[in-house]
């Protein structure tokens, strides 16, 4: 395991194997009522900048069950909020607690903390990946499709920071990606850039239905995501054509899985009959997220 998870691309396949496999066996137990004392007087800082409801929950219940401490930092409510820098914040916070979990505006914060920090420090959202998630999503499609190599993992609509992690993600366990985006939104070039050196098939094409054909996964997230607001009808506008909607389900195979970050803006990026779907698996995704994290927070703090 790496010191840091800043990037999806900072795990080898064996890695999230490692982590999946783990994740698996305390989702289990955890069904059974046991849960572990194994991170007993560890404290976990998270340092938010943006909201949120699964991240923080499920980083929090995951310290909880696993015998440790988490600590809420609203960035408003620290000195980091009143100028002081990234790198001081992290050298004093890192002397306190024994890992650093930070959802951020931009990426070079993680970098600029994961510099400073004595710690490790993941990433609990950036404006360039979203790690954790992904981590969440592998774990759903392999309880789902019991295999990676050789499933067509499709995303429909905007190439923002989940959908980056998802082309690095499908590149490591050997997942076909394809990418159906408007002109303007496409991923991160040089996240797809390191995609291919590493093996993955990503295609970036215009028509979410030719996406959507033969598709064992689709995916997608919110339009207009946080920081995004002021440009709301221009997104709306054009990601209209991209819904994920009955009518595209059926471009794809009878078994497909639907998959969802959350929240979901029901009626724009996705409807609510596919939410609530035989197809859906977003729910069990955002339960993942616990269990993933629980694996890494033990990988990472042992």
């Amino acid at each position: 395991m790496p010191s840091h998870l800043l990037s999806l691309a900072d795990l080898s396949y064996a890695d999230i194997i490692n982590l999946l496999d783990t994740a698996s066996d305390l989702k289990e137990k955890r069904v059974r009522g046991k849960t572990s004392g194994a991170l007993k007087s560890r404290t976990l800082a998270m340092l938010f900048e943006k909201s949120s409801t699964r991240t923080r929950i499920s980083f929090e219940v995951a310290m909880t069950e696993l015998g440790g401490h988490a600590i809420y930092l609203n960035y408003k409510d620290i000195q980091l909020g009143r100028g002081e820098s990234v790198a001081d914040t992290a050298r004093v916070i890192s002397r306190y607690v024994h890992a650093i979990m930070a959802r951020v505006y931009k990426h070079e914060t993680l970098i600029e903390l994961s510099k400073n920090s004595t710690v490790p420090v993941i990433n609990g959202l950036s404006d360039l990946e979203h790690p954790c998630q992904l981590l969440a999503d592998l774990l759903t499609i392999r309880e789902y499709k019991g295999k990676f190599k050789g499933l067509n993992f499709s995303w429909i609509g905007d190439g923002n920071n989940v959908c980056n992690s998802a082309i690095l993600a499908c590149a490591l366990t050997g997942m076909k990606m394809t990418v159906a985006c408007p002109e303007g939104y496409e991923p991160n070039r040089e996240i797809v850039e390191k995609a291919k050196e590493l093996g993955g098939i990503v295609n970036i094409i215009r028509d979410p239905m030719k996406a959507a054909r033969n598709a064992d996964i689709l995916s997608t997230d919110v339009w207009v995501s946080m920081g995004d607001e002021e440009e709301y009808d221009q997104r709306l506008h054009d990601f209209m054509p991209y819904q994920i909607n009955s009518k595209l389900l059926e471009q794809a195979k009878h078994d497909v899985m639907v998959l969802h970050c959350l929240p979901a803006h029901r009626g724009e990026e996705i409807t609510a009959e596919v939410v609530d779907g035989p197809n859906s698996a977003v729910f069990d995704q955002a339960e993942n997220r616990l269990h993933v994290q629980k694996a890494l927070l033990l990988k990472l703090l042992s």
